[in-house]
């Protein structure tokens, strides 16, 4: 009575991958993709590879491709092309990232967000200043600021003789993330100690008669604080579409009127965090009666009485939404709050994914892993397919990294989801232009158990590139198509072959 089951999964696997291969493939597989037994021998082998050459041949991909897929409990390497070979990660960096960050920090670290008086309360009025004090955490919003500024005033603060200082050295300043991104990119912002909104203001514009009316804030479904460390200038022009300047601690942009339109908005780059988050904790402190006066950073953090305290979640539901939504920032942010709590307190992004490069070599023996920041960002981050499966069958158990990586919809080649498909994956995408890439596990109906990196990239197109075409260049849209494509047929070869 068992079997029946089993071979009815078996031969609806067979038939979803036999059906979706024939509209994918350019020429016939080699060999019929239905479940069979593993392979033996050399012999065997090599015909598994040469199929799977097939697959790559008729992507059409300009630039190298390389990948692993192994047993995801044993890590025995099933199959392989390239595996050696040092490629951009891109977003899959990420995984690393939490896998380090969950080992150094521990699944339920918090950030804090502090607000300390530095002298004793008086009536309501702290005698000295009051210091808004950051941790890094990456998830800090306009709304959790204004609890934090609520819980001030119940604790029964009505002011200071002092100013509102800020302080953000938990972490190293950085102006951007990465400085080969255009400058209005949202995914690559300043980065502190203290940060807000993923360190992002909202720019929003109305057409109102013969020109434009703008508005910088930071804006949530409850509050609209409006920034003044974020300014905006309408210029008549068609070209650049935007200009970026930092002049006396302000972030000063202009935008050409021809591209706007009737109206519409965007959230931009914050470029000095700490500034930000001190203006609009200012504005949510007066919302409760508080009116403070902004005053200079401190370079260290203050001792004193902590009046209020907000927390992020614990890590382990920070690093699943950062592997759900590929958040930059909160990979950077963990990932050199991890460099810290090891004891080597970061210089720069690159000498905290330098210390993550080697802790992975420490763990798992790799040797061509070489990663410039946390987020996959940087162009000179580099691993190979081996060194990334490596990962994920000797760290991902220990951490529970499988639990929070996102599930992966199986598609056919015209890119529709193909519902109810057996295979289950779950994984984390990485995606640059002219770059793509994907690394996590699929499980067959049966049990089987796979862990699996793609690497896709065409770094000679990809360095070609000018700062200004890198948001969305020529061709970059239907390469990467093509490697997504390419990726899933990989993946839906391997459920039927080394299943069952």
């Amino acid at each position: 009575m068992s079997a029946a089951p089993t071979l009815s999964r078996r031969f609806v696997l067979a038939g979803l991958l036999t059906s979706a291969a024939s509209c994918s493939l350019a020429e016939a597989p080699e060999r019929s993709l239905r479940p069979v037994s593993k392979p033996s021998g050399s012999n065997g082998q090599a015909r598994h590879s040469t199929a799977a050459e097939a697959l790559i041949e008729a992507a059409k991909l300009d630039g190298k491709v390389g990948y692993v897929v192994a047993d995801a409990r044993t890590g025995q390497v099933l199959e392989a092309h390239n595996p050696l070979l040092p490629l951009p990660p891109a977003s899959t960096a990420k995984a690393i990232t939490a896998l380090y960050a969950m080992e150094r920090l521990g699944p339920g670290f918090r950030f804090a967000t502090d607000v300390i008086a530095t002298g004793p309360v008086s009536g309501g009025v702290v005698q000295g200043d009051i210091v808004l004090a950051g941790s890094g955490d990456p998830t800090l919003d306009t709304n959790r600021l204004a609890d934090l500024a609520a819980r001030m005033r119940q604790a029964g603060v009505t002011g200071a003789t002092g100013r509102l200082r800020i302080y953000d050295g938990a972490l190293p300043h950085l102006r951007t993330i990465d400085p080969e991104q255009p400058d209005h990119v949202g995914y690559s912002p300043g980065i502190s100690g203290l940060n807000l909104n993923f360190n992002r203001v909202h720019f929003e514009w109305k057409r109102a008669g013969s020109g434009y009316s703008v508005a910088m804030d930071a804006r949530s479904d409850k509050y609209r604080p409006t920034v003044r460390s974020a300014r905006m200038e309408v210029a008549n022009r068609s070209l650049p579409v935007y200009t970026y300047e930092q002049r006396g601690g302000v972030d000063r942009w202009t935008v050409a009127n021809r591209a706007l339109g009737k109206g519409g908005s965007r959230w931009l780059p914050v470029r000095n965090p700490g500034a930000y988050a001190g203006e609009v904790f200012q504005a949510l402190a007066a919302a409760q009666g508080v009116r403070l006066e902004l005053g200079d950073p401190v370079s260290r953090r203050p001792g004193g009485d902590v009046l209020a305290r907000v927390l992020s979640d614990e890590l382990s539901t920070v690093m699943r939404d950062m592997l759900k939504f590929s958040t930059n920032i909160t990979a950077e942010v963990v990932g050199m709050a991890a460099s810290a709590r090891g004891g080597n307190m970061p210089r720069s992004l690159r000498d905290s994914a330098g210390d993550m490069s080697r802790w992975l070599s420490a763990r798992t023996g790799s040797r061509k892993a070489r990663f410039v920041d946390h987020s996959g960002l940087g162009d000179a981050s580099e691993i190979s397919c081996r060194e990334m499966v490596d990962a994920l069958t000797t760290l991902a158990p220990k951490l529970a990294l499988r639990p929070m990586l996102k599930p992966i919809p199986m598609r056919n080649a015209s890119g529709n989801v193909l519902d109810g498909h057996p295979l289950e994956i779950v994984a984390k995408t990485g995606t640059l232009n002219f770059v793509s890439a994907l690394a996590g596990f699929v499980r067959a109906p049966d049990g089987t158990d796979l862990a699996f990196a793609m690497f896709m990239a065409d770094e000679p197109r990809r360095n070609r590139l000018s700062k200004a075409e890198r948001e969305s260049p020529q061709g970059a849209s239907a390469w990467n198509k093509r490697a997504k494509n390419l990726q899933l047929r990989l993946i839906e070869r391997w459920g039927a072959l080394y299943s069952g």
